[in-house]
């Protein structure tokens, strides 16, 4: 099994080793999941309002063979946005493994809908 690349980047905020730490552990959940993820980009953003109210704003990016995930959360509470964005993601990727067998299960042959002229065999 190759390494994983988890990028965590931080926007308005210094990204501290307990932060970085918490991510790391909560991504690592996402690569048991699928074998096939290729790098997680993990951005943190804080958001300051007029009326200073503090916002964390958690964006994640999976990277996989086909199109990539990409799930937005925002809250009032950093451990709490990161939480809610790897659930997200979590039921992004079941989601998206679950559809994929449906699909090889259920294999259709393909239908078509012209009107071919009868031959009358002689």
């Amino acid at each position: 099994m190759n390494k994983q690349e988890v990028i965590i980047s931080g926007v308005h905020m210094e990204l501290t080793d307990a932060i970085k730490s918490i991510v790391t552990h909560k991504v690592e959940k996402l690569f048991r999941h699928q074998e096939r993820i290729i790098r997680v980009r993990v951005e943190l953003e804080h958001v300051q309002d007029k009326e200073h109210s503090h916002e964390f704003l958690a964006r994640g990016i999976v990277e996989i063979h086909g199109p990539n995930l990409v799930v937005s959360v925002a809250s009032d509470n950093l451990y709490k946005s990161v939480d809610e964005l790897i659930d997200k993601l979590n039921r992004k990727l079941r989601r998206r493994a679950r559809l994929s067998k449906v699909k090889r299960k259920f294999c259709h042959g393909v239908d078509i809908p012209s009107l071919l002229p009868k031959t009358n065999p002689a």
